[in-house]
């Protein structure tokens, strides 16, 4: 209780602190963007575009047990850590922006949306948000738009969401598109980004996202966010892989690493650590045209395999190293 009363506190202060000054206009983030909460698994999270580059570093903010905030248009960045300390003091994501919109003289151009671990969305579009601007409050999501081409912007991201099929990523990634396929931002595609927490937290904020990405600058930010989501996904299954040799659970890391090659097939390191596994599981003449293609690509790897045993990574076996190493190119 105290913790919390103290936490409200500093909010206040940090509140007082930010709003003292007119409200400037050095960060236009004009885009589009949404808010959800997955009601299956509780994870929170944001997901963004703009014609405006590094959009994610002002925009998405989450944390795992409290909430998740976009904050956009003439951006005030702290409406993304206020809201945080407002929704772990106790406040609502309603409650915490009526707070915040209360005492900052710039309102009317700001464009916010909140959502808690509960579930409970808020959001503000300003009233002299650039047209067309608007947003729609869902069932434990929340849509929004500014500076768009068109008005078809935030709804076609709506229907997108609540439509969509898969986890959390993947939906918000389905509103994005949504939002694009209309007409999206009227200056163009610059970058994109998403951020999803758990839905409790570990005490242990690195633990706690699970996933953050972020294209800075690219033609077609949404095809790149798309393909790393892509790629975050495979190197879950070789962090889950590395977790099981760790348990010495050599089946559980060959099935990881094999979904993992298969989601990346050109990605050597994934290829080498499947066949490290399969060396592990006494399967070592499986690993063998493995490793022979891995050494034909990139000789540097060829180095690596005898360093491997004192490490407990790969059965201390003279005689196995050797065998591996005969399947690479001669000198």
């Amino acid at each position: 209780m105290i913790r919390s009363h103290l936490s409200f506190l500093l909010g206040v202060v940090y509140l007082s602190i930010s709003f003292a000054q007119e409200p400037s206009s050095v960060r236009p983030i004009h885009t589009y963007s949404i808010a959800a909460r997955d009601t299956v698994t509780g994870e929170m999270g944001v997901a963004v575009q703009s014609h405006w580059f590094s959009v994610g570093s002002l925009v998405t903010w989450a944390e795992a047990g409290v909430g998740a905030v976009a904050t956009q248009s003439f951006v005030d960045p702290a409406y993304g850590p206020l809201g945080l300390d407002l929704m772990r003091a106790g406040k609502t994501a309603p409650q915490a922006l009526a707070s915040l919109l209360a005492g900052d003289p710039g309102k009317d151009v700001r464009q916010v949306a909140m959502i808690d671990v509960n579930g409970n969305v808020a959001a503000h579009t300003g009233s002299k948000c650039i047209q067309g601007a608007g947003h729609i409050v869902g069932k434990n999501y929340s849509v929004q738009a500014n500076l768009m081409m068109n008005d078809k912007v935030w709804p076609a991201m709506s229907k997108a969401y609540e439509s969509a099929k898969g986890d959390l990523a993947e939906r918000m990634i389905a509103a994005l598109d949504a939002a694009q396929s209309v007409g999206g931002d009227i200056r163009g595609k610059q970058s994109a980004a998403i951020l999803i927490v758990k839905a409790k937290s570990t005490g242990r904020p690195w633990a706690d996202r699970t996933m953050e990405l972020r294209i800075e600058d690219n033609e077609e930010p949404l095809k790149e966010l798309r393909r790393l989501v892509n790629v975050h996904r495979a190197y879950e299954h070789m962090n889950n892989g590395d977790l099981a040799v760790e348990h010495n659970d050599v089946d559980g890391a060959l099935r990881e690493y094999s979904a993992a090659e298969a989601m990346f097939p050109d990605n050597l390191e994934m290829k080498f650590w499947h066949a490290v596994a399969l060396v592990n599981a006494g399967r070592v003449h499986e690993s063998l045209p493995i490793f022979k293609e891995i050494f034909a690509k990139d000789k540097n790897w060829i180095d690596l395999v005898p360093r491997l045993p004192k490490s407990g990574t790969l059965k201390d076996d003279e005689d196995i190293v050797r065998m591996i190493l005969t399947v690479a190119p001669k000198k």
